[in-house]
């Protein structure tokens, strides 16, 4: 009995050893890539951020706005903030794309090839943080993204550090100007779904972000030196053709997601009572591009809305009674841009 006892033990042993020898190489899928080009990666983080947080816009600031009201699913219609449904949880598209935009700004710094990435890469990772502590105030932010230096529980920073201290909001946009100005390589900026790879179109961006950022912090810190300097170089987002903006497209795979929703879904938003009551106040003529026509208008009132959060349960509602979102949201996607700095945005905030 006690030689059996030995036996299983070497085997175990044994067993063990044969287990974690080579482990990194037979868990390897060799038909996978382990790395991704930056251009590829590039676009994606464009893309992908101006997308979902597009789509965020539509549902959870329609409802919200009272824009919309939903028929169905209309928890965050009723403003049940911690159950948000049919969208209104940003907080996974700001870190899926952060990070994969820290995979960039560690391929520029690293490999001489890539240089010409940092500079935009750093703008967009300013720019997406400021969205982020924008909405959440302190945030995992200067531990975020180093898992393989065993920080597993990040912690969370100051808003007022993720703005101003080294490598911050502002450092960053700082950063990624001199990155650059000081590039002077041949290789082209490509996967740039912004500004098609022109590098004087992403220092302006960067300008326009700075002149936001500072306006942000206004209230706590004297911003005015610098926003005279910026003023007078007048290196900013000034007018619409230097917009950065995604223009989405009529078919797949870069139309409005709303396109691409089962009818039911897409059918499950209509005009809000708000909405009506505002647009047809001013005589506003948006209604007839931001809605349809209701289907059933026997009185000769062409657009309807619905009272924000009805409780579908108990309520009946007819959908040809009221008005659905305009045919820009579903079949003509080609009208709609991803807005992420305009000239009316700049031009409001100095």
């Amino acid at each position: 009995m006690k030689y059996k006892y030995i036996a299983v033990f070497v085997f175990a042993v044994l067993a063990i050893a044969s287990c974690t020898n080579d482990f990194e190489e037979i868990n390897t899928n060799p038909n996978a890539p382990v790395s991704v080009q930056p251009s590829l990666l590039l676009r994606q983080v464009i893309y992908n951020y101006g997308e979902e947080m597009s789509y965020e816009g539509f549902v959870a600031g329609g409802l919200l706005g009272q824009h919309m009201t939903a028929l169905d699913f209309n928890l965050f219609d009723r403003h049940a903030l911690k159950s948000p449904q049919l969208g209104g949880n940003p907080w996974p598209i700001f870190y899926t794309n952060l990070r994969d935009n820290q995979i960039i700004i560690d391929q520029a710094q690293e490999t001489p090839a890539f240089a010409v990435y940092e500079g935009p890469a750093l703008i967009f990772k300013a720019y997406m943080t400021a969205g982020l502590t924008d909405i959440f105030g302190d945030v995992p932010y200067s531990e975020a993204f180093r898992g393989l230096d065993g920080i597993v529980e990040p912690k969370y920073d100051l808003q007022e550090d993720i703005y101003l201290q080294p490598g911050g909001i502002l450092d960053n946009l700082d950063q990624g100007i001199a990155a650059i100005e000081n590039y002077n390589g041949s290789i082209a900026l490509e996967g740039d779904v912004l500004f098609n790879g022109d590098l004087t179109d992403w220092v302006r961006f960067a300008n326009s972000l700075k002149i936001k950022a500072l306006m942000r912090i206004s209230e706590r810190e004297n911003v005015n030196a610098r926003l005279q300097t910026l003023f007078d170089d007048q290196n900013y987002i000034a007018s619409n053709d230097q917009n950065a903006v995604f223009n989405f497209s009529d078919s797949e795979p870069n139309n409005f997601r709303m396109a691409r929703l089962r009818a039911g879904d897409f059918n499950n938003f209509v005009m809000s009572e708000t909405m009506e009551e505002v647009l047809e106040d001013l005589n506003d003529a948006r209604i007839n591009v931001l809605f349809r026509p209701r289907a059933n208008n026997a009185n000769g009132d062409n657009f309807e809305g619905l009272l924000n959060g009805i409780d579908a349960s108990s309520t009946s509602v007819t959908l040809a009674d009221y008005s659905l979102a305009g045919t820009i949201f579903r079949e003509n996607t080609g009208m709609l841009d991803a807005n992420y700095m305009t000239a009316w945005e700049t031009n409001f905030l100095l």
